[in-house]
Order: structure tokens, then C-alpha cells, then sequence
């Protein structure tokens, strides 16, 4: 067997083939489970193209960038952390990636087989697949509370270091996917004391720091991490400007000298990076250019306005469903919501008027192994047209979903979770005594 090969999976476009496979036989999908805003009709102002029409006409944006990435870029970048107080840091100190997905790969791939990162449950796929899979094994995972706000359980984490001394490191996500969550700036001392006492280094992927409402704020690490604990802070450009396409990302190298097997560690990621040549330069030229821009804080506080009242008329729909936990999502433009333990079962159904489509469906969950709330996602789908993800495919046990809060148009967007709340209702009152074709 391929080592690791069986942690690598990714539901959130696994199910695009499911969906699409649907599309032919004619039902008109609501994609739901995918965080690009440009693919939900988000629209790029013209001042933010103009600046990378610009660009496009200068001949060095054709050229390989620096392994490391563009040093004016750089120097830019550690001028902004710097400026939020806290852990400084220079050029040398940043790395660019072809995306986070690359940087995330080079993270975890280059540790040491049996160093373990800790993740959180639910946790982002790319994250969790990726550190299992460096390890060819199973995550190691610590709670996020949905009774608590998605909070780390802190108890939680301690124990697992406690009990596992392979645990060399731990990953927050904050704001976090998929479960929208803001983590104060207490949460994040507490992890970081908890790395301090336990000598761990810490991932933080912070691509939507700057993308928090509802009378949040997220504490950047850079701020609450002192000097003494190394770390590396992951943030990009994908979901801010928003640029998905552009593949660009960076990591951010706190305290690298503390532990010299730490700088090691960081040393064979760049390393790794030089075999590459570079990542992309034309996004790198016009970051600094298109975060300077004075449009660009107005444009940034629109988009979250409108995450902010998604946000709230989300949970209003979903709040008062039977059988369904809901927390406001503040921050980011994820929902993740939990079934009540032992609610869904193999049994409950959807109509599905397409003799096709209902065949089709039954073949796909008909296996032993498919987890409830998998299933409860392929009838919704089906039934409804509305792509979600099911949230047991984020590396937890918990039954339920993630969705996000890109909708477009807001009549649009009430309609998808009332659509949904009326199908979880119905889905949850069906049983094998519902008409042969239903089931």
C-alpha cells in the first residue's frame, strides 16, 4: 500500500461528483459546499483588476520570484505583523506558497514520521489528511466544543499531549473552518502557555484574520505568542481580496532560533521550496498594491457586513430546529451544525421525484460503511439541489453539516435554509413505513 495514501480525502469536492453526476440527470444544484466567493458571484472591483492589469504589463511579473517569494512583498508582509505588536519579524521570516494547500503539504510533510501535530475535531481536510497521512496514521484530535461556541476544550488537548508523547506540535485555525468560530485572545494564550509548559511548537492558519463580525475579534498569534514559543502563522490572499485563483499564500516564522531542531525543520521547508524554483509572482507584485489601496478597507468591511447579516439570519432558520445544535458563525463564512446524537439513522429518506436520481442515490448510501449524516447530505442534494458537506468527513464523529455563507443574492439565501430546515425536519419524520417510491 501507498503509506498514508488512505488518510488523503477531501469530501468537500468529492461530492462535486456526485453533484455533477445529478446535474446531467437534471437537477439544478445549489453549490453549497465550497468557500470560493468568485464562484458564488462575488465580484472583483475594478479599481483591484486595474491594479493587476497593470502589473500584467510589467515584464518582471513574468519572471520567477525569489525561492522565498518577492523581497519588497516580504518586507511588506513583516511590516504588517510587526505592526499588530507582539512577535516580530523580518523578510527572511516569510515564505510563499502556490496557495496554502502547497504550504500546508511542506508543513506537514517534512516532519519527522513520528512527530504528531495535534488538530482539532472538526478540522479542516486539507490540514487533517495531511498530517495523518505524514504520520500513516489516524489524527490525533482535540475537541471543539459546540456546546462552548466551537472553543478548544483545553482539558482536552492537555490530556492528549499528557498521554501522547509523540505530540510534537499543535494546530489552531482561527477563525476557523468549518465551524465559523472567533477564538479570543484568552483561548489563544492558554494554547500557547500549554505549548510553553509542554515544549510544542504551533500551526496557525490565519487566512481569515481579517474577516470577523458579530462584535468579535480574533487575536492574531503573532500577539500573543511572547518569545519563547516557536510557530509558524499560515495566511494568503484567497479568501480576503478575494483571489482563490491566484494560489498564493505565505508562511509567517515566529521564534525559529528558540529550538534548534525547530530552525532545522523550517530550513528543509525552504529546501524543499528551492526544488520548486518559486510560487507565483504576478499576486505577490500586487499584493502590497491592492491592500494599500484606500478602497481596500471599504471594500473589505462590505463583504463582511453581508457575512454578518448571513451569518445571523442563518442561525435564526436553523436555531429553533428540532434536534439540530447551531452556533452563530462569526467569523470567516462557514456554518457548521450538529445533529442531536443517535438522530439520524439508515432508514430516513427524502422524496426524490426522478426515478433516476432516487436509484442513484440508494446505490451510493447503500453501503455499510456510510456514515448518517453522509447519507442525510446525498438525499438532500438530491431532493433539494442544495450542496453541503457532510461534517463527519472533517475528521470528527459528530453527525452533521457544513455550509457556507456565499449566496449571492439574499432571497436566494433565505430560501437555501429555510429549504433546509423543511427537509431536516422532513428527513428526520420519515421511516420505512413512507411510501415504497420515497424509500
Amino acid at each position: 500500500d501507498l503509506i498514508g495514501a488512505g488518510e488523503l480525502n477531501y469530501e468537500i469536492r468529492n461530492i462535486v461528483s456526485v453533484g455533477e453526476k445529478l446535474q446531467n440527470m437534471g437537477v439544478q444544484v445549489n453549490w453549497e459546499n465550497i468557500g470560493d466567493p468568485i464562484a458564488k458571484g462575488e465580484q472583483v472591483p475594478d479599481w483591484m483588476k486595474e491594479i493587476v492589469a497593470e502589473a500584467v504589463h510589467e515584464d518582471a511579473t513574468y519572471a520567477y520570484s525569489p525561492t522565498k517569494g518577492l523581497l519588497a512583498t516580504r518586507e511588506y508582509v513583516a511590516a504588517c505583523t510587526n505592526r499588530l505588536g507582539g512577535a516580530q519579524i523580518d523578510a527572511d521570516d516569510i515564505i510563499f506558497f502556490n496557495g496554502l494547500g502547497d504550504a500546508i503539504s511542506k508543513v506537514f510533510g517534512f516532519l519527522k514520521p513520528t512527530a504528531r501535530v495535534i488538530v482539532p475535531t472538526p478540522s479542516y481536510t486539507t490540514h487533517s489528511s495531511a498530517e495523518a497521512a505524514h504520520a500513516s496514521a489516524q489524527p490525533v484530535t482535540y475537541i471543539l466544543d459546540p456546546n462552548h461556541l466551537w472553543y478548544p476544550d483545553l482539558e482536552d488537548i492537555e490530556n492528549h499531549i499528557k498521554y501522547n508523547p509523540a505530540v510534537a506540535g499543535i494546530l489552531v485555525i482561527n477563525p476557523d473552518n468549518p465551524t465559523g468560530a472567533v477564538y479570543p485572545a484568552d483561548v489563544m494564550r492558554a494554547i500557547v502557555e500549554i505549548c510553553e509548559k509542554n515544549d510544542l511548537f504551533i500551526i496557525c492558519d490565519e487566512i481569515y484574520q481579517n474577516m470577523t463580525y458579530n462584535g468579535t475579534v480574533s487575536a492574531p498569534l503573532c500577539t500573543v505568542i511572547g518569545d519563547k514559543v516557536p510557530a509558524i502563522c499560515m495566511r494568503g490572499i484567497s479568501k480576503e481580496m478575494p483571489w482563490p485563483g491566484s494560489r498564493c499564500g505565505w508562511i509567517e516564522v515566529y521564534n525559529r532560533h528558540r529550538d534548534p531542531m525547530f530552525a532545522t525543520y523550517v530550513q528543509s521547508i525552504l529546501n524543499a521550496k528551492m526544488l520548486e524554483v518559486c510560487s507565483t509572482t504576478l499576486p505577490q507584485t500586487v499584493l502590497p498594491r491592492i491592500k494599500e489601496h484606500p478602497m481596500y478597507p471599504v471594500h473589505l468591511k462590505n463583504r463582511i457586513k453581508r457575512y454578518e447579516r448571513y451569518s445571523n439570519i442563518a442561525y435564526d432558520i436553523l436555531k429553533n430546529v428540532k434536534g439540530l445544535l447551531v452556533n452563530r458563525t462569526n467569523g470567516a463564512f462557514y456554518m457548521s451544525a450538529v445533529f442531536e446524537e443517535g438522530l439520524l439513522n439508515h432508514h430516513q429518506t427524502l422524496p426524490i421525484g426522478n426515478d433516476e436520481v432516487r436509484e442513484t442515490i440508494e446505490r451510493l448510501v447503500s453501503g455499510p460503511n456510510i456514515q448518517p449524516d453522509k447519507r442525510f447530505v446525498y438525499y438532500l442534494l438530491a431532493s433539494t439541489g442544495i450542496c453541503v458537506v457532510p461534517l463527519s468527513s472533517f475528521a470528527t464523529d459528530l453527525q452533521g453539516f457544513r455550509i457556507t455563507l456565499l449566496e449571492k443574492e439574499e432571497e436566494d439565501f433565505v430560501q437555501i435554509f429555510k429549504t433546509i430546515a423543511n427537509s431536516i425536519k422532513r428527513y428526520i419524520n420519515s421511516s420505512l413505513e413512507c411510501c415504497p417510491r420515497c424509500n
